[in-house]
């Protein structure tokens, strides 16, 4: 899904225009980005959570030279998904597996 699918979904659902169903996903997502660049977490429960992970320099390999590269110091956003998230997932995978395999013939 697209960020601008789920603004098309937005606006479906809440009944408001594509503007504003902009609008509402830009606000939610400037939130969490200022949260993250503010060292804080972000947590939707049933969803996951975000987080700031720091990473140390190290040297690294450039592939096609083969010469080694110092890379810096750097700070990624790290999602970990939520339980609920995880089991309605596998759940949708197990339910298409067993659909799948009602087709066979025998």
């Amino acid at each position: 899904m697209t960020k601008s699918e789920l603004v098309e979904a937005i606006a479906a659902r809440a009944d408001l225009s594509k503007a504003r169903a902009e609008m509402v996903v830009n606000c939610v997502f400037d939130a969490m980005t200022e949260a993250l660049r503010n060292d804080h977490g972000v947590e939707i429960r049933g969803f996951g959570s975000l987080k700031v992970r720091e990473h140390k320099p190290y040297q690294g390999r450039n592939p096609r030279t083969g010469r080694s590269v110092s890379v810096p110091p750097k700070r990624l956003p790290f999602f970990k998904v939520g339980k609920e998230l995880k089991e309605l997932v596998n759940a949708s995978r197990t339910l298409g597996a067993v659909e799948a395999g009602d087709d066979k013939e025998e």
